[in-house]
């Protein structure tokens, strides 16, 4: 019942599309995002771009839709509005960008002129994704998938460096002729040491007690199953060293745990992004944030206390030996190697390796879409 319901759903967009077509077509490029409500960053770097440097007209369309399929009738209606004003950008623009899946993109039947960019949101590679998914815990069922046209319909798909293309290629089920290597605008960023420095002096006028000491960020995978972290989570916190460090920790806002926020900050007020500008060492696990702090040249340190259950749920995409840092399922050996000697030179080798080293990303991605207008 579910599929045809989503069946009877997409005919009826593709429908009212058509007319939406009939409209002119402007000198504009829309961004259309599920990953968040608010604008992201590399969003505005690459719009602000476009429209000071190539005259172009930029619209950002950016909306959750928590629970997809699955989610509940007042959050599909709601959003189906909004899908509506995003046919209209689609059908009166030169260029849509992506950073993450959308329906409307990938099920309608677009103009021929209009040229679909997904830049994705993270910069290297970590965890499989997509189709590489279809079936697991963690991803859509195949008949799902195949009728919301997963990631169809895309023109260029950008990704951080030439080892990152495959894992694209495999989680978009896409062409090799439709990859070009661009990094995302944020990665400007991760070098301007005048942001950095001007994001430090935010965070430490909110946290003035992160200017006492180093700084530990602790940011985890989102888990749909949390089965263990909860647990895992307070281990770490019980044998941390807070006299010498100070503890930072981001989480998902869908995740749940119970600790000492005494000792712990857990903050709300900035991205993992931000907060990476005054850590002096990063924790993680299978997130694509390790290659911001990689760039930075912030330590890294991996708790994979769950290392199998994930491999099983998601799976993997890069041979976890390879990476740079220490890896410890065990927090207090995981707390030990906090001060351990650190091998800057095999970290900045594998980060080169993954990444494509530029210093103009925002401009080259720019001119690159501009060139398809």
């Amino acid at each position: 019942m579910k599929v045809l319901i989503v069946k009877i759903a997409i005919f009826a967009l593709r429908f009212i599309y058509c007319f939406f077509k009939l409209l002119k077509t402007k000198n504009k490029v829309v961004m259309i995002s599920r990953q968040s409500n608010n604008v992201s960053g590399d969003f505005r770097m690459l719009g602000d771009e476009l429209k000071s440097k190539h005259n172009l007209q930029v619209v950002y369309l950016c909306r959750t839709l928590d629970g997809g399929v699955d989610s509940t009738i007042f959050t599909k209606i709601s959003y189906g509005f909004h899908m509506f004003t995003q046919m209209y950008h689609l059908a009166t623009s030169k260029v849509c960008v992506l950073d993450s899946y959308s329906p409307v993109v990938c099920i309608l039947n677009h103009k021929k002129s209009l040229k679909i960019v997904q830049i994705w949101h993270s910069i290297g590679v970590m965890k499989k994704f997509g189709w590489q998914i279809i079936g697991n815990r963690e991803g859509s069922s195949e008949t799902i998938a195949k009728v919301m046209k997963m990631h169809r319909n895309y023109d260029v798909i950008y990704c951080a460096g030439e080892k990152c293309k495959q894992v694209l290629i495999e989680g978009f089920n896409a062409d090799d002729s439709k990859m070009r290597v661009f990094p995302l605008p944020r990665v400007d960023l991760l070098k301007d040491k005048n942001y950095i420095a001007e994001t430090k002096e935010k965070i430490y006028q909110k946290y003035p007690q992160l200017k006492e000491k180093d700084t530990v960020l602790y940011a985890p995978t989102f888990r749909k199953n949390e089965e263990g972290f909860n647990d895992s989570f307070n281990e770490l916190v019980e044998c941390f060293d807070f006299d010498k460090y100070n503890l930072v920790v981001k989480l998902h806002p869908l995740t749940n745990v119970e600790f000492d926020e005494s000792k712990v900050i857990a903050d709300k007020d900035f991205s993992t992004f931000q907060m990476m500008c005054c850590a002096d060492k990063f924790i993680s696990d299978y997130s694509c944030m390790i290659y911001e702090a990689g760039i930075m040249g912030i330590p890294l340190y991996f708790y994979n206390y769950d290392m199998d259950l994930y491999e099983n749920n998601r799976g993997l995409e890069i041979d976890y030996n390879i990476l740079p840092g220490f890896k410890a399922g065990d927090a207090n050996e995981l707390v030990k190697s906090l001060e351990l000697p650190y091998d800057f030179k095999y970290h900045s080798q594998f980060i080169n390796s993954m990444i494509t080293n530029t210093n103009d990303c925002t401009v080259n991605m720019a001119a690159d879409i501009a060139s398809m207008c």
